[in-house]
């Protein structure tokens, strides 16, 4: 069996990453772990310190249960460097080049309009975009 994976993202603002993310890929917040009813009384189990909140984190799951969950927490560092990892986002349909192209331009200018940036386009292949916070990704068709 194989292992499954968690993504982690560090930021400066967990909230803000989180609404553009969940906007990006559809995806939902994580309920709290069980027995716990909200975030804060899981984190309150955590000894956090007076300067830190529920705010700095937040956590994502792919409804459909696909995809990997997303964890976006609060560093105190920026970003400094381009990212090792990143995430490529693949638009789904069928249809010929054109059509497939056509769509995953739509879905930068979605993206646009939700926060992210165009940085590169390697034109009828894939768009690299950098969320709010300058995390780069890809926006490509799903394979045929």
């Amino acid at each position: 069996m194989a292992a499954r994976i968690d993504l982690t993202l560090d930021c400066a603002d967990a909230q803000l990453l989180a609404a553009f993310w969940k906007s990006a890929l559809g995806y939902v917040d994580e309920p709290p772990p069980a027995p716990f009813r909200t975030r804060e009384e899981w984190l309150a189990r955590f000894d956090l310190s007076e300067d830190e909140s529920a705010d700095d984190g937040a956590w994502l799951h792919d409804p459909d249960g696909v995809g990997p969950r997303l964890c976006i927490l609060k560093v105190p560092e920026p970003k400094t460097a381009k990212n090792r990892l990143h995430i490529d986002i693949r638009v789904p349909g069928r249809g010929g080049p054109g059509e497939r192209w056509a769509r995953v331009k739509a879905e930068c200018e979605r993206l646009v309009r939700a926060g992210g940036v165009v940085l590169a386009e390697v034109a009828e292949h894939h768009v690299v975009m950098a969320d709010p916070e300058g995390n780069e990704f890809c926006v490509a068709a799903a394979p045929a």
